[in-house]
């Protein structure tokens, strides 16, 4: 895919890139800002892009979490990371086959219009292989940024790989690399 020269949006994941990953949260008090994170956050805002979030809350559709409890934890990650202009969240489980969950390309897409932004002018980062490939999938840029839950398949596949979350929105928001490398 040829990338565009900069980009207007940064799409991040939510739990395991922003936040620390609490399996099903629906708690506020239990957020807690991934390293680096609110330096991430803080730059990208300070160069004037557009920002959100995508996520995939598959509690909602197994009746885990109310969404009402998801945004609850949303609202407590723009109060800890300063307010995003887009959430977009999948409600669905696996298997509801709904064209929004990551990998898929919907929340990706829906983000990049409520923004504003075409989709070539985005860049996702996001912890799993689901995100770069919805960002793929959409015809954005995705930037990996590996954790103790990232595969190492999934590090092997993504165009973009960053140490950390900082370099990662370093990397967004320089023009595209047209290779494969590992920035930290």
């Amino acid at each position: 895919m040829a990338c565009s020269s900069e980009a207007h949006a940064i799409l991040f994941d939510r739990d395991g890139t922003l936040v620390v990953d609490v399996p099903y949260n629906g708690d506020p008090a239990r957020v807690s800002p991934m390293p680096l994170a609110r330096e991430a956050v803080a730059l990208a805002r300070g160069a004037g892009v557009r920002l959100g979030v995508v996520s995939n809350q598959s509690g909602i559709g197994r009746g885990i979490l109310t969404r009402d409890a998801v945004d609850a934890v949303n609202r407590e990650v723009d109060r800890r990371l300063g307010p995003f202009e887009a959430w977009c969240v999948c409600p669905h489980a696996p298997a509801d086959d709904c064209t929004c969950r990551k990998p898929r390309p919907g929340l990706v897409l829906h983000a990049a219009a409520v923004l504003g932004v075409a989709p070539e002018h985005v860049v996702v980062i996001g912890d799993i292989g689901a995100d770069v490939e919805a960002a793929r999938a959409a015809g954005a840029r995705g930037i990996l940024v590996p954790t103790a839950v990232t595969r190492a398949e999934e590090v092997a596949a993504a165009e973009r790989v960053a140490g950390d979350l900082l370099t990662a929105v370093e990397l967004a928001l320089e023009p595209c690399r047209e290779r494969t490398e590992v920035w930290s």
